[in-house]
């Protein structure tokens, strides 16, 4: 009589990758044969082709087995469906109304509010019923005296080996300064200390402040408010000097930057307030930024109307898409949020496309492939980040109530929205969406929903 362990284990192995949670379980039960051999090769193929990113449970993942990481993975895609999650505040309300910003790590999450630096580190859990925990490890003042304020505009990592952080952090006073991080363990009972030692960078033209800064396979895209940008080579050296490989105008009010070196062609996207808000320039092999757009990306009316007739618009914020998306997990997916309040989803692969009479350098308009909207807000949206459960949500910070939306791109049609903890008044102005967390900031302090939460491991602690 035929069974199905009686098949060649090479055989099985390939039965085993394309199997759901719940088969994979089932077999397991069947007989030891089978146990041993999901143990061994089911849940680890089931993880690689349902990939989770997330930086705050990287260090816990690590410790756990694939069948616990597979475990946890349900569990947050269960939580996500409801939808249902913790909030909480990460800190005390800061004095006064800030423009924070936010970036992560495998180790940590930076937010830089006014001129100070507020780390939170990552910790482990051993089982899967739990959130790993998230320790504040102290905050790192900026200023350089107190007669001179620098509100910081704009971070992003260049290394984190988990001892020390090396970041970019731009300032208002148009600086720009490489800041090594370094956590000092602190005596039982005292306050967490960090130590801070600061490099400074050469300014970008005009000294504009720097409104974003983009991060990817050793390149750093720096973006200044009146349209400047520039890429260099990221060297990890903390006394190297960047080596600047490009540095284009693009001649308008500009918001956001987004560097994507991993494409077949790599890009450069800009956010700006213009007729042409969303653009895309490309990367030679020598790293050079091509100095007219290659794609501009507009709205499904604008991309057939001439230049002459094009409506001023804006996009603050950009993301890299979805990886469980229907247009697959590639970087050419490309998500934007816009001033008309509606999140815009491109396919650079795309060709619903159009080259109007006139078009700058004759770059083709691209239609979006999916456009999202929150029924209840209209606001302009101020930051985007994709992830969540199955790897297929969209999250966006609005203008104004803190409030945050969120869709699945698998269900377009239905969405949701809440309000950040304490209904600050105020713009969500940064976000980080993970498989289990959602990170993002509002102009009184941070804030986290987590949606695999049991509160005895959640630690907030700025006293």
């Amino acid at each position: 009589m035929f069974s199905l362990s009686s098949l060649p284990v090479d055989v099985l192995i390939v039965v085993l990758e394309s199997c759901r949670v719940d088969e994979l379980t089932a077999l397991s039960l069947t007989c030891h044969a089978l146990y041993s051999l999901v143990t061994e090769y089911g849940w680890s193929s089931y993880l690689r082709a349902n990939p989770r990113p997330s930086c705050s449970l990287s260090k816990a993942r690590q410790l756990w087995l694939p069948a616990v990481r597979a475990q946890y993975d349900v569990m947050v895609d269960s939580a996500w469906t409801y939808p249902h999650f913790v909030a909480r505040p990460l800190s005390r309300m800061w004095a006064g109304k800030l423009q924070p910003v936010m970036a992560i790590s495998p180790h940590r999450l930076i937010v830089g509010a006014g001129s100070s630096l507020y780390s939170y580190g990552f910790g482990a859990a051993k089982g899967s019923a739990s959130s790993p925990p998230i320790v504040f490890e102290g905050v790192v003042s900026l200023l350089d005296g107190p007669e001179h304020a620098r509100n910081i505009t704009a971070i992003s990592f260049i290394l984190d080996d988990g001892a020390t952080a090396i970041l970019d952090v731009a300032f208002q006073d148009g600086a720009i300064e490489r800041t090594r991080l370094t956590n000092t363990r602190h005596i039982a009972g005292g306050a967490p200390v960090l130590s801070c030692t600061r490099n400074k960078g050469a300014h970008m033209p005009d000294n504009d402040f720097v409104e974003s800064i983009s991060v990817n396979a050793g390149s750093v895209l720096a973006l200044s408010t009146n349209g400047h940008a520039r890429l260099s080579s990221n060297h990890t050296d903390f006394s190297g000097a960047a080596t600047t490989h490009a540095l284009i105008n693009l001649q308008s009010r500009s918001w956001v930057a987004h560097l994507c070196m991993e494409a077949s062609t790599p890009y450069a996207a800009f956010g700006t307030a213009s007729t042409t808000p969303l653009n895309i320039y490309t990367i030679a092999d020598g790293g050079a930024l091509a100095p007219r757009p290659t794609a501009i990306l507009h709205t499904k009316r604008g991309a057939d109307l001439p230049p002459d007739m094009l409506p001023s618009s804006a996009v603050y914020g950009l993301a890299r898409g979805p990886l469980n998306s229907p247009w697959g997990s590639s970087p050419q997916i490309l998500v934007s949020g816009w001033f008309d309040g509606q999140v815009r989803c491109y396919d650079l692969r795309s060709s619903a496309r159009a080259a109007p009479n006139g078009a700058p350098g004759g770059a083709p308009h691209l239609r979006p492939v999916l456009s999202l909207v929150d029924r209840w807000s209209y606001e302009p949206i101020y930051s985007v980040a994709c992830g969540g459960g199955s790897a297929a949500h969209i999250a966006a910070g609005t203008a104004r109530h803190s409030v945050v939306s969120f869709w699945d791109v698998r269900a377009p049609a239905t969405s949701w929205s809440v309000h950040a903890p304490g209904n600050d008044p105020s713009p969500v102005y940064s976000v980080v969406l993970e498989s289990s967390r959602f990170f993002g900031v509002t102009q009184s302090r941070p804030f986290v929903y987590d949606f695999v939460s049991a509160l005895s491991n959640f630690v907030s602690n700025d006293d």
